[in-house]
């Protein structure tokens, strides 16, 4: 006489919710990561900087750049608030 497992076992729908378990924690596996990781902010001199990296810097720390924003204009703003180095 086969017991409750062994017929939890044989049901088709115990077969697809354990499948649909696996194909969740892999969809939650991959999906749940950064796809794709931010770029790291520019280092360096920001007079070297591209535009692209200027607002980048500028929007990673909430400083709202402009579209219509020039390359000085966005060099001005980074001096601004570029922290003082403590020697």
């Amino acid at each position: 006489m086969p017991t409750p497992l062994d017929n939890a076992m044989r049901s088709k729908n115990m077969v697809l919710a354990f499948g649909g378990a696996v194909v969740a924690a892999a969809v939650w596996t991959i999906w749940g990561t950064d796809m794709f990781p931010a770029e790291p902010d520019p280092t360096g001199d920001p007079e070297t900087w591209t535009r692209e990296e200027m607002r980048r810097w500028l929007a990673a720390r909430n400083l709202f750049p402009s579209e219509s924003d020039t390359k000085e204009q966005l060099l001005l703003r980074i001096q601004a608030n570029m922290r003082i180095d403590r020697k």
